[in-house]
């Protein structure tokens, strides 16, 4: 059996567009939402919108 290579941890950022586009590893702080259940929720805030210029 080989060794295995274990991945760098600092390694090179793809080159593309220019290094324009870089991708990060870090998890940013701030509020994680599910995106089917933000579809969930415009999908229903536009129920509730209609609904409302309908009936008042």
């Amino acid at each position: 059996m080989g060794m295995r290579k274990r991945k760098k941890e600092g390694g090179p950022m793809p080159a593309a567009s220019a290094g324009l586009l870089r991708f990060f590893e870090e998890e940013t702080e701030g509020i994680k939402i599910r995106p089917e259940l933000l579809v969930a929720l415009a999908i229903s805030l536009i129920v509730v919108s209609v609904l409302a210029k309908i009936f008042f």
